[in-house]
């Protein structure tokens, strides 16, 4: 029994580390292909858009 516990753990600790270096990865690609301008254009229309002014 205790066995299965320490297995699911080390599964669920190894699939939480994976995501987060996929994040990781993601962001990177994100960054390299300067999409954060875009992303920050697009917010700023969209507030504008909320309060109004654009």
């Amino acid at each position: 029994m205790r066995s299965a516990l320490k297995t699911r753990k080390k599964t669920i600790t190894a699939l939480r580390f994976g995501a987060l270096g996929l994040a990781l990865v993601l962001i990177g690609i994100g960054l390299l292909r300067q999409e954060q301008a875009e992303v920050l254009q697009k917010a700023v229309r969209i507030c504008l858009e909320c309060i109004g002014i654009g």
